[in-house]
């Protein structure tokens, strides 16, 4: 794999410290003070700042990022920025270190980390600029996200909207009853057969690609598999929202996930509740390991994606 975690970004200050992360030197884990955690939410809850109010109202949503940085330190946005744009890395693990327990303090946490980030987008799924999503023993829905039993295969989000997604955070925030179900990472340039597949004639082939009913897109759009950013592969690809017109083009995508799927260098990350991951989503791919059998399972996941500003 590479070699992200050098010295490029490990760093120790006074409201947090960054270390290569102990299951991939393509990631990093923060460690954020606990009593500068204490004192955000404390802030937060002093300017009377709720969920609803980050749904309401969008410029709260930065003055949470501000925040966030006045306890912590100025140049935590830049330093997570460094990391997510880096080809190297592109990803982290950070969270609230035990200090809160309640959701809507997790919800309130990622939002002023995204918008250290970029802009999130509108998620149709649930109406918001984030999403939350649970993973039960049963399931009736349209799509693999919430079912908890078979394997959730690796992709990249935003593959059927006609926006930039160039990031991806993903919170646990509930987990109960819960045997396997990592979530499982896959950096391109880590991806043994990449050349293979971005190389071939339909590697740069427009797919079509549309979204079931629970994901409330109606819009249909064209996306290739591969093209290049900073002269590097990036990719867009999920298998089950992609409408492939030829048997050579349905082989060619069978291939490609089942090389990806595979490959001796995906992650199965450990994600504590209450912590969170964020990844370039144009080089890393991510899915989820099935759940062992359990009738009590309740797993919740929270989503926020969306792009960098200029």
């Amino acid at each position: 794999m590479g070699v992200a975690t050098e010295s490029k970004f490990v760093k120790k200050t006074a409201g947090y410290e960054v270390k290569p992360h102990p299951q991939s030197n393509r990631l990093f884990h923060i460690t954020v003070n606990k009593e500068a955690i204490a004192k955000f939410l404390a802030a937060v809850e002093e300017k009377n700042i709720s969920v609803q109010s980050l749904e309401y109202t969008p410029y709260q949503r930065l003055i949470v990022s501000s925040l966030l940085q006045d306890f912590v330190g100025e140049d935590l946005g830049e330093t997570l920025r460094g990391i997510v744009h880096d080809r190297e890395t592109g990803g982290f693990t950070l969270g609230l270190e035990g200090v809160t327990e309640n959701t809507d303090e997790y919800v309130i946490f990622a939002t002023a980390i995204t918008h250290l980030l970029g802009q999130p987008n509108f998620d149709a799924m649930s109406g918001k600029y984030y999403a939350r999503f649970t993973v039960k023993d049963t399931d009736n829905s349209d799509s693999y996200l919430r079912q908890a039993y078979r394997l959730f295969t690796l992709h990249t989000d935003g593959t059927f909207v006609d926006e930039p997604t160039d990031w991806l955070l993903m919170m646990k925030m509930i987990e109960e009853n819960a045997r396997g179900g990592e979530s499982r990472l896959l950096h391109l340039d880590d991806w043994k057969e990449l050349d293979k597949f971005a190389n071939n004639p339909l590697g740069s082939h427009k797919f079509l690609y549309k979204a079931p009913p629970s994901k409330n897109v109606s819009q249909e759009v064209n996306r290739a598999t591969f093209f290049k950013k900073n002269d590097k592969p990036c990719i867009c690809f999920i298998d089950q929202f992609v409408y492939p017109e030829t048997i050579d083009q349905a082989k060619y995508l069978e291939e490609l996930s089942a090389s990806m799927e595979s490959d001796e260098s995906v992650i199965e990350l450990e994600l504590p509740v209450g912590d969170l991951v964020v990844v370039n989503n144009l080089f890393w791919l991510h899915g989820r390991a099935a759940f062992e059998k359990d009738p009590n399972l309740n797993r919740e996941l929270m989503r926020q994606r969306g792009r960098f500003l200029e």
